[in-house]
């Protein structure tokens, strides 16, 4: 296990070393979750997130023939309303 060494910014920040994050393939987006016992030792777990909000979902289909746009609530839109306003 080898040890690195960083310095605590004055906003509380903290650079994950290069040698780490590729050992540990750390990528943007991935979390840490940090642990303190009552003795003042600190761990850290590398919470993966590689995957978006909905990626978990199947899609839906709304009818029609695809070419449709719907707005968030799924009610087709009419696109001559965008043409005239």
């Amino acid at each position: 296990m080898a040890t690195e060494e960083t310095k605590v910014s004055d906003r509380g920040m903290v650079t994950i070393p290069a040698s780490l994050r590729r050992r540990l393939d750390i990528e943007p987006g991935d979390k840490l979750r940090w642990n303190a016992d009552d003795e003042g030792n600190l761990s850290v777990e590398v919470v993966k997130q590689r995957y978006g909000a909905f990626d978990d979902f199947e899609p839906v289909s709304m009818g029609g023939s695809g070419s449709e746009t719907h707005d968030l609530a799924g009610h087709e839109e009419d696109p001559a309303f965008f043409e005239n306003n």
